[in-house]
């Protein structure tokens, strides 16, 4: 159902190489890159993540509870992905753990422009 997310940054070179290097274990790469926007995923027929400049070329604003979710397959995946984002050059929002009781399990982070993004694995 969703095809892709898209986030602003301020560096779009920045942006592209900290989802490659997170991601890349996912099998993801750049699926298509327009210059001031990139889709990262592993196929133009599955949903992407999107890192692009503003259209308007305003600044770019993480928005108050807008979030990205990436769902690894397992908790080793969510704390490999969490410590591999804090890495890179994120910040915690939050450690992994176990969350509402035994169904959700995630970790979150923001990026380098702010950006909030969760790693979780449901059961």
């Amino acid at each position: 159902m969703i095809g892709y997310v898209t986030i602003g940054t301020h560096d779009i070179d920045k942006a592209k190489d900290f989802y490659l290097a997170l991601l890349s274990d996912l099998g993801a790469s750049v699926v298509f890159d327009a210059g001031r926007i990139a889709f990262i995923g592993t196929g133009m027929d599955k949903p992407m993540l999107a890192v692009c400049i503003p259209h308007n070329e305003k600044e770019p604003q993480p928005g108050n509870g807008n979030m990205v979710a990436i769902s690894p397959g397992s908790k080793e995946g969510v704390e490999k992905l969490y410590a591999k984002a804090l890495e890179l050059g994120a910040t915690s929002e939050g450690e992994p753990g176990q969350r509402i009781d035994d169904v959700f399990y995630g970790a979150y982070i923001r990026d380098p422009d702010g950006n909030k993004v969760a790693f979780y694995v449901f059961g």
